[in-house]
C-alpha cells in the first residue's frame, strides 16, 4: 500500500478491531496522557509493535490516535532525550527508532518516531520523508520539526510545511493548526504560527468554518480572532456565537462585536434577544448596549438578575431613570417567593439597617433562599453568631459553605468545642466547615486539626490535611530558601501527648520526610524540657 497524500482513508478502530493493536494504542495512549516515563516508553513500543504489523491502514489510524493530543507529542519528543530518574542506566524506547527507520520508504509510525530521534541527521532524513510523502496522521509530528533545535531540521521542516499548507490547507490545517498552537509560547515556534495564520487567511470560508465549529478552545479562538479582524463574519453569525458557543472567551468576543453592530444599526431587536441570555456575560454587554442608544427602561429591568454586573448596570439605569432600586429590592424580599437576585440586590445597595428582611429568610424551605440570605448578611456586617451557628448542619452543602464563610471572622465566638464535633461528622461538607473554623486559633489547634484531616477517608480532605502538616514541618525549618518566622508551638503535655499518637497514627500518610521533621520538631517542643 502506497503512503500518500491521497491514498485511502483511514479506517474507524472500530473496523480495525479493537482488541487488536489499536486497542493496544488506544489503552497506551490513555496511560500515557496521565502517566510518566514508563507510561510514554510503552506506548513507543506498542507504536514499534504496530510498525511491524506492516498495516498501512491500522498504522495510520494508530499514529491519529497520538496525533490527535499535541501536549502527549510534545512529551514523547521530550522522553527522546530523557532517561527516568530511578534507573539512569535505562534508554529511551525512542532511541531504537534508527533501527526500524529506513528512509522514504519507511512507514508512518517509524517516520514519525524517527523524527523525535536524538541525532539530528536521523531526524532531518524522517522530515524529509514526511515532506515527500505526506499525510494529514503525521504532521503534527512535522510541525514539531520546524522549531527544532538543530538549523538543518527545523530549515527542512519549515520548508516543507509552507509548501505543504500553500498546496492544499483544507486537508492540512485541521492537523496542523491545534500543534502549531501547543508550540506558539516555544522558543522558534513563530514560524509554523504564521504559516498557519497566512494559509486561514488564504483558505475558502468552507475551511475556515469547518476550524471554527471544530477543535479545542484554542483553536477555535485563533480561528475566530482571525475571521473578526477580516470581517467574515456577519450579525447573524455573532449572535449564534455569543449565545451557543461553549467557550466564554468566544461568547464575549461575539457578543461584543454584535451589540456594536447592533446599536450603529439601531437594531434593538437584536439587543433585546442578546439582553435575555441565559450568559450572564452575554447580557451584561448587550444591556451597555441598550443604555448607548438610551433604552434605560429596558435595562432596569433587570434589577433582580443573577449575575452581579447586570444588576450593577441596571441599578445604574434605574438611578438615572429616578426608580429607588433598594425600594424595590426591599420590595422583592417581602415577597413570598424572594428572588435570590434580589436578595443580593439589596446586600449590594443596602446597609445593616436592612438586615431585619434577611433574617426571616434564614428558615426558608428553599436552602438557596437559605445561602443567599446567609451571604447577604455577611455583606451586610450584620452576622450574628447565635443564629447561623444551628445552621452549620443544614442539610444543604451550599448553605453549611455559606454559614462557614460567614463565621470565620468571628470563629473566636463559636462554642470551642463545635469545630472539633464537625472535624468528627460524618457528612464531608461539615468536617470541612470544622477544619475552616479551627484555621487561625494558633498553631497547636491548626497542627491537630491538620493531623485529624489527613486522616481523613475523603481524599480531598485528606490532601488538605496532609499539605498543611507538611507546611507547618517545614516552617520550622531555616533554608535558604526559607526565612519567615518559625511557627511557635505552646501546648499543655496533654495536647502534646496528643499531638505525638496522631503523628504516629499519619506517619504512613505523611511520607517519611515530613513524619520526620514533624517527630524532632514535636521531640524538641516538649513541655517538660
Amino acid at each position: 500500500m502506497i503512503w500518500g497524500r491521497r491514498d485511502s482513508p483511514v479506517l474507524p478502530a472500530s473496523m480495525v478491531g479493537e482488541s487488536g493493536l489499536l486497542g493496544a494504542v488506544r489503552i497506551a495512549v490513555d496511560e500515557a496522557g496521565v502517566g510518566r516515563w514508563d507510561a510514554l516508553n510503552r506506548l513507543v513500543e506498542v507504536l514499534f509493535e504496530v510498525d511491524a504489523a506492516g498495516d498501512e491502514v491500522v498504522a495510520r489510524s494508530a499514529l491519529a490516535l497520538v496525533a490527535r493530543v499535541p501536549r502527549l507529542v510534545v512529551r514523547l519528543d521530550e522522553h527522546a532525550r530523557s532517561a527516568p530518574w530511578y534507573g539512569h542506566d535505562r534508554e529511551p524506547a525512542l532511541r531504537q527508532a534508527a533501527t526500524w527507520f529506513t528512509g522514504a520508504s519507511s512507514g508512518p509510525v517509524a517516520t514519525a518516531l524517527a523524527s523525535m530521534h536524538g541525532d539530528g541527521r536521523i531526524r532531518k532524513r524522517a522530515v524529509a520523508a514526511m515532506v515527500s510523502r505526506p499525510c494529514m496522521e503525521i504532521m503534527p509530528f512535522l510541525v514539531l520539526r520546524t522549531a527544532d533545535w538543530a538549523r538543518p531540521v527545523r530549515d527542512q521542516a519549515r520548508a516543507g510545511l509552507a509548501v505543504l499548507l500553500a498546496d492544499d490547507p483544507a486537508v492540512y490545517l485541521p492537523s496542523v493548526l491545534p500543534m502549531a498552537l501547543r508550540l506558539q509560547a516555544r522558543l522558534r515556534a513563530g514560524f509554523a504560527v504564521n504559516q498557519v495564520q497566512a494559509a486561514v487567511l488564504a483558505t475558502r470560508e468552507q475551511v475556515w468554518r469547518g476550524l471554527l465549529g471544530s477543535g479545542g478552545r484554542r483553536q477555535r479562538r485563533f480561528v475566530f480572532d482571525i475571521a473578526l479582524s477580516q470581517g467574515w463574519l456577519r450579525l447573524p453569525d455573532y449572535v449564534t456565537s455569543a449565545e451557543t458557543d461553549p467557550d466564554v472567551g468566544i461568547r464575549v468576543r461575539a457578543a461584543e462585536a454584535a451589540c456594536r453592530e447592533a446599536v450603529w444599526a439601531r437594531r434593538l431587536d437584536v439587543l433585546r434577544r442578546l439582553a435575555g441570555s441565559r450568559r450572564p456575560e452575554v447580557r451584561v454587554v448587550a444591556l451597555t448596549g441598550l443604555v448607548r442608544v438610551g433604552r434605560d427602561s429596558d435595562v432596569a429591568v433587570h434589577l433582580d438578575d443573577d449575575a452581579p454586573l447586570v444588576r450593577a448596570v441596571a441599578r445604574d439605569a434605574a438611578r438615572r431613570l429616578g426608580i429607588d432600586a433598594r425600594e424595590r429590592y426591599r420590595t422583592a424580599v417581602r415577597a413570598t417567593e424572594p428572588l435570590l437576585g434580589a436578595i443580593a440586590g439589596l446586600a449590594e445597595s443596602g446597609s445593616a439597617a436592612d438586615a431585619p428582611l434577611l433574617r426571616p429568610l434564614l428558615s426558608h424551605p428553599l436552602a438557596k433562599v437559605r445561602a443567599q440570605a446567609v451571604r447577604g448578611l455577611r455583606m451586610l456586617d450584620a452576622v450574628v453568631v447565635g443564629e447561623l451557628v444551628s445552621l452549620l448542619r443544614d442539610p444543604s452543602p451550599a448553605v453549611v459553605r455559606e454559614v462557614t464563610a460567614a463565621l470565620r471572622p468571628l470563629a473566636g465566638a463559636v462554642p470551642p468545642v463545635l469545630p472539633w464535633e464537625l472535624l468528627a461528622d460524618g457528612r464531608v461538607e461539615l468536617r470541612r466547615a470544622g477544619y475552616r473554623l479551627l484555621r487561625g486559633r494558633g498553631v497547636g489547634v491548626e497542627l491537630r486539626a491538620a493531623l485529624v484531616l489527613a486522616l481523613d477517608p475523603d481524599p480531598r480532605l485528606a490532601g488538605r490535611g496532609k499539605a498543611d502538616v507538611t507546611r507547618l514541618a517545614r516552617g520550622v525549618e531555616r533554608t535558604t530558601w526559607h526565612r519567615g518566622p518559625r511557627p511557635q508551638l505552646s501546648v499543655t503535655a496533654t495536647q502534646h501527648t496528643e499531638l505525638v499518637a496522631l503523628a504516629a497514627r499519619a506517619t504512613t500518610v505523611l511520607g517519611e520526610d515530613t513524619s520526620q521533621k514533624l517527630a524532632i520538631w514535636l521531640a524538641r517542643t516538649r513541655p517538660d524540657r
